[in-house]
């Protein structure tokens, strides 16, 4: 088959090269994006009477008919001509004839390629925002359902002082609240057009960049045409955001996997969530929330493959860019998979709300609350924590837990103690009296319950 750039060449492209330079295998699926940005490069031609209404209209026409066709499945994808824009062009071409030829009037590949990925960008951001925020919901709703449950709060994966589960499911809320944001800051430099750049220089024929702006709903047009076809910040920066979710997403899952162990017994997972053993019958493994963490990496990696691409490229556009797309559409994929299973899964986690709040009280976890309790009684924090700690070696050489001791023992470290120290020694009450803003108390963990719902939206 003749290529649309065959003007220049005396021999035919070689088969092996139509192979490896070929991107139709999978910017395929950037169809849609093509067709809707050609519908409205042609309705600017026609405005502008570079080329005919009649024959814009005609265009148009043969696009929709395209359309149709590859919504129902009768479109042949070629490999030999080479990308998405040279199968559309190709077959309008032969739909319409010659005047199929004029849609490439004043642009490029270039700035064409650069407008699929932001109308696709733009359209799949949107999409995920909505997952995510479906997600919010559903850990919000969990949060209400176990809203005074104690569970014993870690740092370094130790023990180190009670809190509410609602309040440490709201952490997660808080950090998609946050990819919730920087998606919707992205969608700012998503949303200019590029289109009218052409290959590197602009065009000399009278084209309305704004007019297609704006049946393209973009927010504006770029402002130099070198940096149009040769920018994909905003690709390596939509990347950037999915690899910050899916770090979100993994830490999620290892909290599951490790809970959900016979070690901290804290849940159970849902059996349409887990998975068996072909050898040991008992087994009931975290695949899922395995596999969450697991594809991190993949999203991690879709990141620094395009920085590593784009990081030598003089300017304008080169060929290398085309490999954006892969890990792009990887990335997409992933993302919205781990979102999507990550909130049917969470309603029907079991919460062991008994085994989480035995282990609360466990491990000296009111040490804190002791330190402060001396605190109050005049004593400098540092003093405070000194002798609370004495207090915490006398109780692990003796086996004793904190609430053993008696006022007598307790007096052999400070004379400042008496018995309303028993009080400030209970899981509940510390938790309870946690009352600074942001805090793990009742009443905090409500505000905190109100404001998201107010954020995310309803149930």
């Amino acid at each position: 088959m003749k290529k649309l750039w065959s003007g220049r060449f005396k021999e035919k492209t070689s088969k092996i090269v139509e192979y490896f330079t070929g991107s139709i295998s999978f910017d395929h699926r950037l169809w849609k994006y093509d067709i809707k940005g050609s519908i409205a490069h042609a309705k600017m031609l026609g405005k502008q009477g570079i080329i005919t209404l009649e024959e814009s209209k005609k265009i148009i026409k043969g696009l929709e008919e395209i359309t149709n066709e590859i919504e129902t499945g009768r479109f042949v994808f070629r490999e030999e001509l080479e990308d998405i824009h040279m199968n559309i062009e190709s077959a309008l071409i032969k739909k319409i004839g010659d005047t199929g030829g004029k849609l490439h009037t004043a642009r490029s590949r270039n700035d064409q390629i650069a407008l699929d990925l932001r109308l696709f960008i733009r359209t799949e951001i949107k999409g995920i925002i909505v997952l995510v925020k479906k997600f919010q919901k559903t850990l919000l709703n969990i949060s209400i359902k176990h809203l005074d449950t104690l569970m014993p709060g870690y740092t370094h994966l130790q023990r180190a002082q009670p809190v509410l589960l609602s309040h440490h499911i709201l952490a997660y809320v808080e950090m998609l609240q946050r990819d919730v944001e920087r998606l919707k800051d992205a969608l700012k430099r998503v949303n200019l057009l590029p289109l009218g750049s052409c290959a590197v220089a602009g065009t000399s024929l009278p084209v309305d960049r704004a007019y297609v702006a704006k049946l393209l709903e973009f927010d504006g047009v770029s402002q130099n045409s070198i940096d149009a076809v040769s920018d994909r910040d905003f690709v390596i920066e939509f990347l950037s955001n999915a690899a910050i979710i899916i770090m979100h997403l993994s830490r999620l899952a290892e909290e599951l996997v490790l809970w959900s162990t016979e070690e901290f017994k804290f849940m159970e997972l849902p059996d349409a969530f887990a998975t068996g053993s072909s050898i040991m019958p008992q087994k009931k493994n975290p695949d899922v929330a395995e596999l969450v963490r697991g594809k991190t990496g993949r999203v991690y990696g879709s990141l620094l493959s395009l920085l590593t691409i784009m990081k030598g490229l003089p300017l304008s556009y080169n060929r290398d860019m085309q490999e954006d797309k892969i890990p792009l559409f990887d990335t997409v994929d992933t993302i919205k998979a781990c979102l999507t299973v990550m909130n049917e899964m969470f309603p029907g986690i079991k919460f062991n709300t008994k085994r989480m709040h035995e282990t609360a009280d466990e491990a000296y976890s009111t040490a804190t609350d002791v330190a402060e309790y001396l605190v109050k009684k005049g004593l400098s924090f540092r003093k405070a924590h000194e002798i609370t700690g004495k207090i915490v070696l006398y109780c692990v050489e003796g086996k004793k837990k904190l609430g053993d001791l008696t006022l007598k023992e307790l007096h052999n470290f400070s004379g400042l103690f008496s018995n309303d120290i028993y009080s400030c020694l209970k899981a509940e009450e510390s938790v309870k009296s946690r009352r600074s803003p942001g805090g793990t108390s009742l009443k905090e963990v409500t505000k905190q319950i109100i404001r998201l719902r107010k954020i995310v939206g309803g149930r």
